[in-house]
């Protein structure tokens, strides 16, 4: 009997990751933003990869081990980032381990039917930009239906069948055209969201952050105005664009802006759901795959499981480019086995296992910073946490692969204290008021407190969007939204394991069978990895405790703020200017050397590590930094220092008063 192959499946674009399989097994996932600390940090295969690393040391292999790599791009393949005989951590010219290439959304496409378990499924993949049409496959590019308005890949439409996927429909556009002023204009569903990010929030991958704002706004602005059908396409126009000339963000022009918000996401779910409509007329199967970035909007989602056009929706918890990784994957193997697996992924836990010794360590590093919280039963100590109103970080298990927080790296709150939501936004997430939270809730109870109206109560992945009933919104109003709904993540004793004993638990205790469930990690970085990551930011946010798999532990009472510490500037950082502007930086991280190209985002952040004595401490950085460069909150100059720490920087000294409490 022969041996399963491994299989490691990696994605080149932003959202950088990587997938090792061990025949079908999942064995391992990861981010590369995860790892390095930069969010959504590309996986560039001409430059040393620390979810490579991870992935291959998670396993116990070497890259000679590998039967096959594929990977999945957006740049072109002779772009450097696609140079994969250039990687440091993979001997490929060496091994002669073969090599496959996967266009991005054929990547997308593998990814969310290996996953869910089908026989047949039809797939539609949306987001901003994919591969471009001259690196598509003779067959992908004969289904163009509008070469002439852009060269990238936006919507694509597949039947799947065993272990083929067939293209059946391919919308190409662009990414957004660059302006120094006003809005970019916009050729496809994804682009017209993010243009519409740009335009408020300064930043075409906050998405969300539009989501979020759509319900305070009215939808005034006509689907027109965003796009128009005809033959079979959607024809994008300049007449949003148009309006917006100035570049005014967020708070500003707010009714403007939330109304600019409804507008979008109302364009948004007529384009989503008439593709839809086009699956289903051009594809013979009952089962409907989503994948793409768009699939993150969980309120068209939703409207796509009502319209019944389908008899299952399946979207993948990585439904954004971190998922290609394991879409490429998904079809090395199927290239070498010629099987399909019919196991559907319930549980997005793909990270690796960290032990006691870990744990243990993370925490005597941080002392006597933090200290561990004795209790006979942990998970009776944060419900008692929660019910006494405290933010509870909650680190079990292996980590999530996608960018939701399923139970395995998430902040809890008591759902029904609506202080909490505004608590959270301003003292630990640092974000805007706006923000929703979502609701973790036992499936069991999802008829009682939601409007499900017949249709399946089933959102494991935090992917869908419910009404609350009415007489149940009030009871819980930290995870209610603006227009009365949530965006469930519904939580059984199979899948969620402990994360259900203690959503058990606190139904017990209050008679409510919700707990408030946001990502662990504060605004601009990525989700905690480590326990390393978990306990420092605990120190560096507003969080009360947070519990790492049994240990609870708990900020000492010497420990006040982390402007109390001593940044110490971490040695060995090169950072050397490119031709074209851009700083790449290389440093030794916790998890191996990084190499990477800075985002200009960061810029404002070195700039203050190179100020760094490690004699002042934070408040007196603060002070000269004040006073050299002008007003900086305490808030904006906490956060970057925690950036800094979690990219591996620097790291903080103890003064006396508080080294002394040891």
């Amino acid at each position: 009997m022969s041996r399963d192959k491994w299989i490691l499946g990696l994605n080149t674009s932003h959202n950088g990751s990587a997938c090792l399989l061990k025949g079908s097994e999942i064995v391992v996932a990861i981010q590369e933003e995860r790892l390095l600390g930069v969010k959504r940090a590309r996986l560039d295969l001409s430059r040393r990869s620390l979810a490579i690393k991870y992935c291959l040391e998670t396993a116990g292999i070497t890259s000679c081990d590998l039967d096959l790599v594929a990977f999945s791009y957006v740049e072109r393949l002779e772009d450097p980032v696609n140079n994969i005989y250039a990687s440091p951590d993979l001997d490929l010219q060496e091994s002669g381990t073969p090599i496959l290439r996967v266009s991005h959304h054929l990547a997308h496409a593998a990814s969310v039917y290996g996953a869910s378990g089908w026989d047949d499924a039809a797939i539609l993949v949306i987001d901003g930009a994919g591969s471009h049409r001259d690196d598509l496959l003779p067959n992908e590019r004969e289904v163009m239906r509008n070469a002439n308005d852009g060269v990238e890949e936006t919507v694509s439409l597949y039947e799947a069948s065993g272990i083929n996927i067939a293209p059946l429909m391919k919308q190409m556009g662009k990414w957004l055209d660059g302006t120094e002023q006003g809005m970019p204009h916009f050729t496809s569903i994804g682009t017209m969201y993010s243009a519409i990010a740009v335009q408020i929030f300064g930043d075409p991958m906050e998405a969300g952050k539009v989501m979020g704002l759509a319900p305070y706004g009215v939808p005034n602005i006509p689907v027109e105005e965003f796009f128009q059908i005809g033959d079979g396409v959607l024809h994008f126009t300049c007449a949003v664009a148009n309006r917006f000339l100035s570049n005014d963000r967020y708070p500003k022009l707010l009714r403007e802006y939330c109304d600019l918000a409804a507008s979008v996401q109302n364009a948004l779910e007529v384009a989503v759901l008439w593709s839809v409509n086009q699956a289903r007329g051009l594809s013979g199967s009952r089962n409907l795959a989503l994948a793409g970035g768009v699939a993150l909007n969980s309120v068209v989602n939703e409207k796509i499981v009502r319209t019944g056009h389908f008899e299952e929706v399946y979207i993948i918890p990585p439904a954004e480019d971190s998922g290609t990784a394991l879409g490429a994957a998904m079809i090395g193997l199927w290239h070498l086995t010629k099987e399909h697996s019919t196991k559907r992924l319930t549980r997005d836990a793909l990270g690796k296992e960290y032990s006691e010794c870990e744990i243990g360590g993370a925490i005597e590093e941080a002392a006597p910073l933090v200290q561990i919280a004795g209790s006979s039963s942990p998970l009776e100590a944060v419900v008692e946490h929660l019910c006494n109103g405290k933010s509870v970080g909650w680190f079990a298990g292996k980590s999530e692969l996608g960018p939701r927080a399923l139970g395995q790296r998430s902040i809890l709150c008591d759902p029904r204290i609506a202080e909490a939501k505004d608590r959270l936004n301003r003292s630990v997430k640092y974000r805007e008021p706006f923000r929703p939270f979502a609701p973790a809730i036992l499936r069991e109870f999802v008829d009682e407190w939601f409007e499900v109206d017949g249709a399946s109560g089933e959102s494991p992945f935090m992917l869908r969007v419910l009404r609350f009933r009415h007489e149940k919104a009030s009871i819980v109003p930290a995870v209610v939204h603006e227009d009365g709904t949530g965006r469930v993540q519904t939580v059984t004793r199979e899948a969620n394991g402990k994360f259900y004993d203690l959503l058990t638990l606190f139904y017990r205790r209050t008679g409510v069978p919700i707990i408030l469930n946001t990502s662990f990690n504060t605004q601009g970085e990525p989700i905690v990895e480590s326990p390393r990551d978990a306990v420092w930011c605990l120190l560096m946010s507003g969080l009360d405790c947070c519990i790492i798999e049994d240990t609870l532990v708990e900020k000492a009472p010497c420990y006040k703020s982390p402007l109390d510490l001593i940044p110490v500037r971490c040695q060995g950082l090169r950072v050397i200017s490119a031709s074209n502007g851009a700083k790449n930086a290389a440093w030794i991280t916790h998890w191996g050397e990084a190499d990477v190209e800075i985002p200009f985002y960061y810029e404002k952040a070195l700039d203050i590590l190179s100020k760094i004595d490690g004699v002042t401490d934070g408040r007196g950085m603060l002070e000269a930094i004040r006073a050299e460069c002008g007003d900086i909150s305490e808030l904006a100059f906490t956060s970057i220092l925690g950036k800094l720490r979690r990219l591996g920087l620097l790291s903080f000294r103890k003064p006396a008063f508080i080294a002394g409490h040891n």
